[in-house]
């Protein structure tokens, strides 16, 4: 195990490293325009989507928010997507599913920044705040989604606590991640523990991303390439999941899995 692997395990020291990471990112990848920050997502048969030109290039990473979002019928309900990266997962499901209200809500304001200037849709509005302490009144919103993000908060349950907190009863908690087998038992008893939060659906979804990484590899590797220094190729390909990077040959042994489940929050 690297040191800067040791380093993650710590909760505190893990934030503060993505404090640094996703900021630095967002000011290399910003004159690529590069709106989605998640792994990939395709079935054995494509969903048929109807895109915008302008949406083309993303839709392996739109099929994994597609798959997320839609677990529900999300229209006309006001929906909070937490750690929403460069927003283009936020601005697609607020113009394709049309949610009464949608907030993208960032650590990074760096991201923040880049998401206000690239996706000015009516219904949607982004927000800097922390996923472990939601900026929010108990009981306020429809739907909660979480795309690929949980694995950088040093505190999981708190999290799950924080989501359970904010939504209505009966509302959604929409969510998919990874993680390393050795992370398994915690996250599970983590899921577990969360009393209030029902288990809806729950899937492992490791060979879809699979799929989705192998149709998005070339062009992948090549913003890392392009925008990241070399000293950093080889840490930005494994962020990115291309093949023959770490990420990939675990998701591809079963080392890492990656889950979706939709929750539903109990009405006492």
């Amino acid at each position: 195990m690297s040191l800067l692997e040791r380093l993650l395990l710590i909760g505190s020291i893990r934030k503060m490293i993505w404090r640094m990471w996703y900021p630095f990112l967002t000011k290399r990848l910003q004159s690529a325009e590069v709106c989605f920050l998640n792994y990939a997502f395709e079935s054995d048969h494509p969903v048929d989507l109807e895109l915008d030109p302008k949406d083309e290039s993303d839709l392996a990473c739109i099929q994994l928010y597609h798959h997320v979002a839609s677990q529900i019928k999300i229209d006309r309900l006001d929906v909070l997507e937490v750690s929403c990266g460069h927003g283009g997962g936020a601005s697609w499901i607020t113009r394709t599913m049309k949610p009464k209200s949608y907030v993208g809500l960032d650590l990074n304001p760096k991201g923040i920044a880049f998401c206000e200037q690239r996706h000015q849709i009516n219904d949607l509005k982004f927000i800097q705040g922390d996923a472990q302490k939601l900026p929010f009144p108990d009981a306020s919103l429809d739907a909660v989604i979480n795309v690929e993000a949980s694995h950088c908060y040093p505190d999981f349950a708190g999290f799950l606590k924080e989501v359970s907190r904010v939504l209505k009863p009966g509302g959604h908690f929409l969510y998919a991640d990874f993680r390393f087998s050795d992370q398994f038992s915690e996250w599970e008893a983590d899921v577990e523990a969360a009393s209030d939060l029902c288990v809806v659906s729950h899937r492992d979804i490791s060979s879809e991303v699979l799929r989705g990484m192998n149709r998005n590899a070339g062009r992948s590797r090549a913003l890392v390439l392009d925008h990241l220094p070399k000293v950093l190729h080889t840490v930005g390909q494994d962020f990115a999941g291309v093949p023959d990077s770490k990420v990939y040959d675990a998701l591809e042994s079963g080392e890492l899995s990656y889950r979706s489940w939709n929750f539903q929050k109990l009405i006492q």
